[in-house]
């Protein structure tokens, strides 16, 4: 109730973007095998996106796996690649009670075939709901994905789909803030009411944002918290939502009225 009652008085973020980072650490300080802290974790999102939804925040971005992670052991990424799968699973009956669109951001070229058919239909199912956006971003990194932008660019151009002029073509504002050019329709992000993160969180105390998202977080707000994904519960959400409402949002220029 007290949450509730706090929630009434702050600004909550249109977008949320979450680097749930620490599944791992928590795992080992709590003589865990690794794979256990990636199930807690997994709890732990699915939790703080309800919560989330329920405070009235439109759009939730959630990296999952980056371009870097096929590194880890085959035995960590096939758990992985199974949670994520499950999730989708899992979660599609709620996005049709609560109209949330579901998008994937990243690659689906390396990833198992059963989690790219489970990604693709719940895109599909999902392509008409306004209410909410999820994305989940699976093999997604920010210079891969720059590199696929500008490569689909490049075709264009050469097909004459676009001059190269009209790549720095402002085509509106971002919230009456800054300029929307029309590149941002090359972007895993393309077509959303909220590409943009307002609020951007790290769990587990790493203060580095690892390439996530680098053309959508030019103006978010970054908030670092000190727990490990399993224990980010709805009071640090709150916690976090309620550090950004401190936060002079200028936008490279003069300060906004709150």
């Amino acid at each position: 109730m007290k949450n509730e009652e706090t929630a009434q008085h702050l600004n909550i973020p249109n977008h949320i973007a979450i680097i749930p980072d620490g599944n791992r650490r928590w795992a080992k300080e709590n003589g865990l095998p690794a794979l256990e802290g990636h199930r807690k974790g997994a709890e732990a999102v699915k939790n703080v996106m309800q919560k989330s939804r329920e405070l009235g925040v439109h759009t939730m971005t959630l990296w999952g796996f980056s371009t870097e992670n096929w590194n880890r052991s085959n035995e960590e990424v096939s758990y992985l690649m199974k949670i994520f799968e499950n999730y989708i699973q899992g979660n599609i009956d709620e996005a049709h009670k609560y109209g949330v669109r579901i998008y994937h951001l990243g690659r689906k070229d390396r990833m198992p075939e059963p989690l790219r058919e489970g990604l693709v239909r719940a895109e599909e199912e999902t392509k008409n709901y306004t209410n909410h956006d999820f994305n989940i971003a699976i093999d997604y990194g920010g210079q891969d994905e720059i590199l696929r932008v500008v490569e689909k660019v490049a075709k264009d151009v050469e097909n004459g789909v676009i001059k190269v002029e009209e790549i720095s073509k402002v085509t509106g504002k971002y919230g009456d803030k800054y300029p929307l050019y029309l590149l941002k329709n090359y972007f895993d992000t393309k077509e959303q009411l909220y590409p943009y993160p307002d609020l951007l969180i790290r769990t587990s105390g790493e203060k580095r944002l690892s390439g996530f998202l680098p053309w959508q977080t030019a103006y978010s707000e970054i908030y670092f918290a000190d727990v490990h994904m399993p224990d980010f519960d709805e009071k640090e959400l709150m916690k976090a939502i309620q550090d950004f409402n401190t936060r002079d949002r200028r936008f490279g220029g003069n300060t906004v009225k709150k």
